[in-house]
C-alpha cells in the first residue's frame, strides 16, 4: 500500500519555501542520516546560499541565535526515493518520524524526532519534488556488475537519477553527489548527463551547479556523529560550485572542530573517497596472513598489535577477523581499475593490491568454515550451526555484503544447517529467511559462531548459557574475553579464535 502522497502541488503546500529546499535524493543508511542531519541544521554567523530570499531566511535564524532561544531550521528538508516498494517503505517512515531500519544510535533517532516536530523534514516519491529544491544531495547506490568478465560499474541508475534532476532543477540549483563513485564519474557521466537535459530545456549546461562531497557516514554508536562531527572532503567543477558547497556544508557541520578539505576537482575529490576505502580494504587483507601465522605457531595476534598500537605512527593497525562487508570496502578498492579502463581509457592501470585485497576479504568467512570442518573430522554435513551476528559490523542493522552470507552458503553447500542470531536484525533480506531475535537453546546446536563484537554478545553470560551444551565455540572477531574463553575451556568446551593459537 501506498499512502505517500505524491503530486507535486500537495508537497508544496506542506514545504516552507520560505527558507532553502534541501532534496536528497535515496534514503538508504547515508541518505535518511543526511535528510536529519541537514533538518536539524539551525543559524549560524555566515551567508548559505546567494538567492537574496534564502540569504533572508538565514538572517532572521542568526538574529535569534544571538537574541536568546534556538533558531528555526536553517532547511526545509525532502528526502525523495523510488516507487517501488523499498523507497515507499523509506518514505513512508520518514514521514510518520521513524528510522527506515535499526539505527543502533539514540543521537540519529533523537535527530530524527527533533526534524519531525519541528515539521521541516518530509519525504516522498514523486521526483517533482526537485522542482522546489535549491541544494540536492545525491545519495544514491553505484552497483558493480559482478557478473562481467571484469568488474564493471552499472551507470545506469546513476544516469537516470541525473536524468531527474536535469529535467526538473531550477537555474542556479546545487548538486552535491555523496554517493562514492569511479573518479572522473562528475566530470564524464554526471555533468554531460545534467548538460544534455537542460539543453533539452533550452537552457545552457551551467545553470546548474555541480559539487562532490564524499560522505564518511559510520552505522552504528556514532552513526549522527559521522556526519555532523566528522571531517570532510569537497570540490566543485567550478569555482562558484565549490564555494556554495562550502557554505552549505559549514551549515551543517561542526567545521570549528571539524575543518573542510577543499581538494582542485572533482576527480581529485572522487579519488579521495576511493583511496580511503582501497587503503582501509588492503590494510585488514594484510593482517589476514599473519592472522593464519599467529594460529599456526600458538600465539596471540591480537596481543602483539595491542602493543604495536602503543606507538603513535600504528595506533590504526588492523586486525583478523569474521570477513570485511557492508557497502563500501568490499567494491570500492575496485573503483580505481574501473575508472582508469572504462572513463580515462587507460587498461594498463591494473590496481593489483587493490584487487587482491577484494579477494582476500570475500575468503575471510570462510576461514571460521574450515576451523568448524577440521573438529568435525573434514565434513560438515548435517552439523547444526548457530551464527550469532549477521550484520556486517557490531551494532549495524545492514546485512548488505555481510560475510556471514558467505559462510551461510558456503556451509550450507556442504549440508550444514545454520540457524542466525542478530540483536538488530529479525529477517535477513538478502537470503530471505527469518533471523532469531532471542538466544536459542544452545544444546540443540552442535557449533556456535560468534562473527561480530556487539553489545548483546559482549555482556552475554556465555558459559551461563553455554553450560551442559556439546557445542564447538568459534570466536571468529576477537567477542569473547580472555576470562570468558578461560571458564568455556574448563567446561570443557572446544574453543577456538580467528587469529589466536
Amino acid at each position: 500500500m501506498n499512502d505517500c502522497i505524491t503530486e507535486a502541488d500537495a508537497l508544496e503546500s506542506r514545504v516552507d519555501i520560505g527558507r532553502p529546499v534541501v532534496c536528497v535524493q535515496g534514503l538508504g543508511f547515508v541518505g535518511s542520516a543526511m535528510a536529519i542531519a541537514v533538518a536539524n541544521a539551525r543559524g549560524r554567523d555566515n551567508d548559505r546560499l546567494n538567492s537574496p530570499v534564502r540569504r533572508a531566511a538565514v538572517e532572521i535564524a542568526n538574529v535569534q541565535v544571538r537574541g536568546g532561544g534556538e533558531a528555526p531550521p536553517l532547511y526545509s528538508v525532502i528526502g525523495v526515493d523510488l516507487p517501488n516498494e523499498a523507497g515507499r517503505h523509506r518514505v513512508n517512515c520518514i514521514r510518520r518520524g521513524q528510522m527506515p531500519f535499526s539505527s543502533g544510535d539514540p543521537r540519529m533517532d533523537e535527530a530524527l524526532a527533533r526534524a519531525h516536530a519541528a515539521g521541516n523534514l518530509t519525504a516522498t516519491d514523486d521526483p517533482d519534488a526537485f522542482r522546489l529544491a535549491d541544494i540536492v544531495l545525491v545519495d544514491i547506490n553505484l552497483d558493480i556488475d559482478w557478473s562481467a568478465p571484469q568488474p564493471e560499474v552499472r551507470f545506469g541508475p546513476l544516469e537516470r537519477a541525473m536524468d531527474d534532476l536535469g529535467a526538473r532543477l531550477r537555474p542556479g540549483a546545487l548538486v552535491i553527489v555523496e554517493t562514492t563513485v569511479p573518479p572522473g564519474t562528475c566530470e564524464r557521466v554526471i555533468a554531460p548527463r545534467l548538460a544534455a537535459a537542460l539543453e533539452a530545456r533550452g537552457l545552457p549546461p551551467e545553470s546548474i551547479r555541480l559539487a562532490h562531497s564524499y560522505e564518511r557516514v559510520m552505522p552504528g554508536a556514532q552513526y549522527y556523529s559521522s556526519i555532523v562531527d566528522y571531517w570532510r572532503v569537497y570540490a566543485g567543477l567550478t569555482v562558484e560550485a565549490a564555494d556554495l558547497c562550502e557554505r552549505f556544508l559549514a551549515s551543517v557541520i561542526d567545521v570549528e572542530s571539524y575543518p573542510l578539505t577543499r581538494l582542485g576537482s572533482t576527480t581529485a575529490s572522487e579519488t579521495a573517497k576511493v583511496l580511503e576505502n582501497a587503503y582501509r580494504a588492503t590494510t585488514i587483507a594484510f593482517m589476514e596472513e599473519w592472522g593464519r601465522f599467529a594460529e599456526a605457531v600458538g600465539i596471540d595476534l591480537f596481543e602483539i598489535v595491542g602493543a604495536i598500537r602503543k606507538r603513535p605512527t600504528h595506533a590504526n593497525m588492523r586486525q583478523p577477523g569474521f570477513g570485511v562487508g557492508g557497502y563500501c570496502l568490499t567494491k570500492d578498492p575496485l573503483f580505481g581499475a574501473v575508472a582508469a579502463r572504462t572513463l580515462f581509457g587507460r587498461p594498463d592501470l591494473m590496481f593489483p593490491f587493490s584487487s587482491q585485497a577484494v579477494r582476500t576479504n570475500n575468503a575471510m568467512p570462510l576461514v571460521a568454515l574450515d576451523k568448524l570442518r577440521e573438529r568435525s573430522g573434514g565434513a560438515l554435513a548435517g552439523r547444526r550451526i548457530l551464527l550469532l551476528g549477521i550484520s556486517y559490523r557490531e551494532d549495524v542493522g545492514d546485512t548488505r555484503y555481510a560475510p556471514s552470507q558467505i559462510f551461510v552458503e558456503a556451509a550450507e553447500r556442504e549440508g550444514a544447517m545454520v540457524t542466525a542470531h542478530d540483536p538488530l536484525m529479525s529477517h535477513w533480506p538478502e537470503l530471505d529467511r527469518p533471523v532469531l531475535d532471542a538466544l536459542p537453546d544452545a544444546g540443540r546446536f552442535d557449533a556456535v559462531v560468534f562473527t561480530q563484537p556487539s553489545e548483546a554478545y559482549r555482556r552475554l553470560d556465555v558459559a551461563g548459557w553455554l553450560a551442559g551444551a556439546a557445542v564447538d565455540v568459534v570466536d571468529a572477531n576477537n567477542v569473547l574475553t580472555d576470562g570468558q574463553r578461560r571458564r568455556l575451556q574448563r567446561l570443557g568446551l572446544d574453543v577456538v579464535s580467528v587469529g589466536r593459537g
